[in-house]
């Protein structure tokens, strides 16, 4: 009985730290359905659009880079609470203020708590997990972040939806959020799990490990320099790297012609945005289910090998014209597949798990500026690349990220699977002691 309550407890707190997987997934992904319609209001230019789209982005840089240094110092649960207290505020500022100066502003306060959240949550669920299933519960909160992009498709169109049929309802605030203005609404959604996110953290503890091992003043990211981390950061910066250099940015970018080219009949682009972010969470589903069981590296090495194929046929596709069968969907389909148990959440998890303790937080944090800067370089890169060397060799360069991804995990990951943080961090030690062996 003590067992199953010691399980109800660790699946609730890991259930209230993946809240902020789910905003982060929102977050970015309601801007999908919000934009046109903003675009149209407010009658932007096209350096307006973008600064809307990014001022996200800069938010997320300024996150993740106070999320080190605040997490290591003050503990994993209040930088948690700072930003769910900005996911709050900016469902409420993007959903209410009357001017696009202050939605941006709002906008810019989301995006600080995805960064924040982005670091600390993978980090704080690795800490409070028994290591026989630490991988499952930190692939949740990758689970959450796909689960968080699907909400922001379904609810944009149901209230995209809502909002046509009801233009003639009596007027009113209600009708202004739902009807005339109805991507107030789309941003409102996101109050609940804000909402919930920061109510609940007051309710779970602080990491254990954290209290056990509260930082040196004197550790510095020097430390990571050092010649038994030197490997491990090289990791922490390769995975997410190649991650974002998969081209995962350009299929999802794609989804919808690559659906309507296979043939089915779609009313709008919301519509295979839902069908390919239902596949990419239930594709999660596998490395939640077997990251434990399996290990970190067969994984990685299939879906980076899955990848890599699956790639390589859909540049294939393009190339012979091969555009308007099922066939470019399959492949599709299979790096969706390939990078949902892989290349996806498993960066988290091994970020999460081969740093030093004391200086865990801020190394995870240059882990993920690592994400995010690459993820700008992509977005900012694939229209040139598309424009200047074609669909077919676009999709052949990103599956040759993924073979360098291969090659790479293959060579430097070790497995680490049903190990303390401590005995992984104790190996690193010796292994820098006895390179031989």
């Amino acid at each position: 009985m003590v067992t199953n309550n010691k399980g109800a407890c660790l699946f609730l707190i890991t259930l209230v730290a993946s809240l902020g997987g789910l905003l982060f997934g929102f977050d970015m992904a309601v801007v999908s359905g919000v934009l046109p319609l903003l675009k149209t209001q407010f009658s932007f230019s096209a350096g307006l659009e973008g600064w809307f789209v990014s001022s996200a982005l800069v938010g997320c840089i300024i996150g993740v880079a106070i999320s080190g240094e605040l997490s290591d110092r003050l503990g994993r649960k209040k930088p948690l609470i700072l930003a769910a207290l900005l996911f709050l505020l900016s469902a409420l500022g993007c959903s209410m203020l009357p001017s696009l100066p202050g939605i941006i502003v709002a906008r810019v306060m989301g995006g600080i708590g995805i960064g924040l959240a982005s670091n600390v949550v993978p980090l704080y669920i690795s800490e409070i997990a028994p290591s026989h299933i630490r991988g499952r519960l930190v692939t949740y909160y990758q689970f959450a972040v796909t689960l968080g992009i699907l909400v922001a498709y379904l609810t944009n169109s149901a209230l995209l939806n809502y909002g046509i049929t009801h233009t003639n309802d009596a007027p009113g605030w209600w009708h202004t959020l739902l009807v005339d203005e109805v991507w107030r609404g789309m941003f409102a959604v996101g109050v609940i799990p804000a909402t919930l996110f920061f109510f609940g953290l007051f309710i779970v503890p602080e990491s254990p490990r954290w209290l056990d091992r509260q930082p040196d003043k004197k550790i510095s990211y020097r430390t990571l320099l050092e010649p038994q981390w030197r490997k491990a950061m090289i990791i922490g910066i390769l995975l997410p790297l190649f991650s974002q250099f998969s081209g995962i940015n350009a299929i999802i970018y794609y989804g919808p012609s690559i659906l309507n080219n296979a043939g089915i009949s779609l009313s709008n682009s919301l519509l295979s945005q839902i069908i390919f972010g239902g596949a990419n969470m239930l594709f999660t589903l596998i490395a939640i289910w077997k990251v434990d069981s399996l290990g970190r590296r067969p994984l990685y090495l299939v879906g980076t090998a899955g990848a890599t194929i699956s790639l390589l046929l859909t540049g294939i596709c393009f190339f012979a014209g091969a555009t308007t069968g099922w066939a470019m969907l399959v492949c599709v389909l299979a790096f969706l597949a390939s990078f949902a148990f892989s290349i996806g959440p498993l960066k988290f998890v091994v970020a999460s798990e081969i740093f030093p303790g004391p200086i865990r937080g801020r190394a995870m944090a240059i882990s993920i500026m690592v994400m995010w800067m690459a993820d700008t370089i992509v977005g900012q890169l694939t229209p040139i690349l598309l424009k200047s060397i074609g669909t077919a060799f676009t999709f052949w360069l990103f599956a040759g990220f993924c073979l360098i991804a291969f090659i790479t995990v293959y060579k430097l990951l070790p497995e680490t699977k049903g190990r303390s943080l401590e005995q992984i961090e104790k190996d690193w030690k010796n292994l820098s002691s006895n390179p031989t062996t």
